[in-house]
């Protein structure tokens, strides 16, 4: 901001500003209106009230701009039509509140104030005062539209960073609930089942070495401290947090068809049977449906395997006409949603995201239940 900048900001902020220029300019106008000797009393009247009333409205700008801007333009146009040219204070008076409506209203309402003027002009001929009064009234009300479309223009720039800058944030904000999912998906499932194979090696085997005892319980061990960290780092991605460098997946993500082979591990790992059963007509689905019912079937597997090992789980893939429903039912003792862990959360935004819903709990018999109903679209060949 240039220092003229600055003392206009200071001088127009002023309270007393208006008034003080409106008593200094109709002063003026009084005082050029009396000059002029041989006057006859009547026309001395009339050129002394247009005197005052061309510029003593100044004061009522903040308030009543446009009706001072009507009663002084006025007043300048019946002085040159009375007495053939308004005083020199009335003029400045006239620019500074033509100014005012450039700045403060729109462009239709500046015109509608030149028209006054430009239909004087043509009516005195087009040439004299009449043509310099309109160019300066035009003048001052361009000047202040310039600097009004100017401070739009800067309130619009503005306002754009800040959208792009929300537009940013929401779209880092999404972007760690992904990661969040996916090393919740992937990792832990995976470091569940190294802990679970570890535990399970050690207190199978017959005849193992003390030394290999010690190996795999310090496996499983590590395998617990890295799913505990890995709850923390999940918890700093959810807090919008600045993340660390992230390594890119770029393997394949899975579908349904792979769904056998997660039993088939599942199986192999827990101590329960794990069942899966198909109900409907089964078609290819939309890879990011497919995704998310794999995705929740893996999810519901590391929750049974961690608060019900060793129970039976029963997946069930009911394929509709409109819909794909998801059930994994667990035959344990039931257990809260109160657990602090972000499985059921990312579950819940897995399916909302693809445009389904949600449901866990108690089942009727006992054991957790886990029912998702997505929609079957199908994929596009």
């Amino acid at each position: 901001m240039t220092w003229t900048s600055a003392v206009w900001k200071k001088a127009a902020g002023a309270p007393d500003l208006p008034l003080v220029a409106a008593a200094v300019l109709s002063f003026f106008a009084v005082i050029e209106a009396s000059a002029p000797a041989g006057r006859l009393p009547a026309d001395l009247f009339t050129v002394l009230v247009l005197a005052v009333f061309s510029t003593a409205p100044l004061a009522l700008v903040r308030g009543h701009l446009l009706v001072s801007a009507v009663v002084i333009c006025a007043s300048v146009l019946l002085a040159m039509l009375a007495v053939g040219h308004p005083a020199w204070s009335a003029t400045v008076a006239m620019v500074v509140v033509l100014a005012l409506v450039g700045v403060r209203c729109s462009t239709r309402t500046a015109v509608g104030f030149a028209v006054p003027f430009a239909v004087y002009a043509l009516w005195a001929g087009g040439r004299g005062l009449p043509l310099g009064l309109l160019c300066a009234a035009v003048a001052a009300l361009a000047a202040g539209n310039w600097r009004r479309a100017g401070r739009e223009a800067r309130r619009r720039t503005a306002a754009d960073w800040a959208y792009a800058d929300t537009v940013l944030e929401h779209a880092a904000r999404g972007e760690r609930a992904r990661i969040a999912r996916e090393l919740h998906d992937i990792v832990a499932h995976h470091l569940s089942m190294l802990s679970v194979q570890a535990e399970t090696a050690r207190l199978t085997t017959r005849g193992m070495p003390p030394e290999g005892a010690a190996r795999l319980l310090a496996i499983g061990g590590t395998a617990r401290l890295a799913l505990t960290e890995m709850r923390r780092l999940l918890g700093v991605l959810r807090e919008d947090v600045p993340a660390a460098d992230t390594v890119v997946e770029r393997a394949p993500q899975p579908g349904l068809h792979q769904l056998v082979e997660l039993v088939d591990e599942a199986r192999e790992t827990a101590a329960g049977a794990v069942r899966l059963t198909v109900r409907g007509h089964v078609v290819a689905l939309d890879p990011g449906v497919e995704l998310t019912a794999y995705r929740i079937v893996q999810e519901a597997l590391t929750n049974a395997r961690r608060h019900a090992p060793g129970v039976g789980v029963d997946i069930e893939l009911a394929y509709g006409e409109r819909e794909l429903s998801v059930t994994v039912r667990d035959g344990g003792p039931g257990c809260t949603e109160a657990s602090g862990g972000h499985g059921l959360l990312g579950m819940r935004e897995r399916a909302a995201a693809a445009g389904g819903t949600l449901r866990t709990g108690s089942g009727p018999a006992g054991g957790f239940v886990v029912e998702a109903v997505l929609p079957a679209r199908e994929a596009v060949r």
